[in-house]
């Protein structure tokens, strides 16, 4: 008797076209694929539902993970509803809501000092990581090619995704920007893509682009530079979830943007809190920063020249901005919810 998959209703997430931030910047054909209606708001319940299935299968019990925040909301959630033990190690940089997000799906949460902004502290967890993983109830869950490619061959669903949605607008897609912390994601797509387009011989593979935040420059920076190799750093950036200061997925990242004739950019946290501010106001598109990375490369790229105006454009909006309190706190700085009585309110609307 086969056995229906493990889902919480993961993908077919929507690729929306951009009603004001494109026009005003001359592309026509900018999309947005929208992964933050994912059950836990991001596109890492893709991976948890592939994670989980493959334990599932195996019959472990234990899901031991390390996360910057949206991977270990994922599997907590997806543990939860199977029944799993969850035991998460966080980046010291993680946004509060998301270590609520997993306390509250019931998982066990310890924050390591200087993890994710080390190279050697975050080395060191890893291998300690592994070791308890290697349990033999346990599976180390951790979302990159490295470490668990069954996971992330569940996340390479977006490349097949937007092929169809593409088609549906009758475009194909020229350019693909995505954030970048270690990297997996642009691996995930790239190789979804290349799947998909399998055969279609009239199709020109889209170019793929690693956008990073200037103050994680793992990837994007050598990227750019011609070289072949991604580097650790000490990760100074406050947006949460690109905080991964070691290499991972970031080698083969780098290689399959040059192969598409993609690039790296990097930009800096003020200019992303300033993009993500403008897609919540301009576009209704409420996301994490993180998220609007993607664009800020966009605009950084249209600015350079290197994105022509007739080209189609799709950027991964990856988390939702609930994600993040204080990066809520900080785009509504300037604003204001009075009590006033309703007399005052009429006055004032009237």
């Amino acid at each position: 008797m086969e056995v229906e998959p493990f889902t919480l209703g993961e993908g077919e997430t929507p690729l929306v076209r951009s009603r004001r931030i494109g026009p005003a910047m001359g592309l026509a054909h900018l999309y947005f694929k929208l992964e933050t209606v994912n059950p836990t708001g991001s596109y890492k319940d893709r991976f948890a539902a592939a994670a989980i299935n493959e334990m599932l299968s195996q019959g472990k019990r234990r899901v031991v993970t390390c996360s910057s925040g949206n991977a270990g909301s994922a599997l907590a959630a997806y543990s939860a509803a199977a029944g799993l033990e969850c035991e998460v190690a966080v980046f010291i940089g993680a946004p509060e809501n998301k270590l609520k997000q997993m306390l509250a799906y019931g998982a066990r949460v310890w924050r390591i000092e200087g993890f994710g902004a080390d190279p050697e502290i975050s080395r060191a967890t890893f291998k300690c990581l592994k070791q308890i993983g290697a349990a033999a109830d346990a599976a180390l869950q951790v979302s990159s090619y490295q470490f668990n490619p069954v996971g992330m061959a569940g996340v390479e669903v977006i490349g097949h995704e937007l092929v169809t949605q593409a088609a549906a607008f009758n475009r194909s897609i020229d350019h693909v920007v995505c954030c970048a912390g270690g990297g997996g994601l642009l691996l995930a797509v790239y190789r979804g893509l290349k799947t998909a387009l399998e055969g279609k011989e009239q199709v020109n593979f889209p170019a793929i682009h690693c956008v990073q935040p200037a103050g994680n420059n793992t990837i994007a920076g050598p990227l750019r530079e011609g070289s072949s190799l991604a580097r650790s750093c000490e990760s100074t950036t406050a947006v949460g979830g690109l905080q991964v200061a070691n290499v991972l997925d970031g080698h083969e990242v780098i290689r399959i943007c040059r192969e598409t004739g993609g690039n790296g950019y990097l930009v800096a946290d003020d200019y992303i809190f300033e993009v993500q501010a403008r897609l919540a106001r301009e576009e209704g598109i409420f996301c994490e920063p993180a998220a609007a990375v993607s664009l800020a490369g966009v605009l950084r790229a249209v600015a350079q020249g290197e994105i022509a105006a007739d080209e189609t454009v799709v950027c991964l909006i990856t988390g939702t901005g609930f994600k993040d309190q204080c990066a809520i706190d900080r785009m509504l700085s300037d604003t204001t919810c009075p009590v006033i009585s309703l007399s005052e309110f009429q006055k004032q609307s009237l």
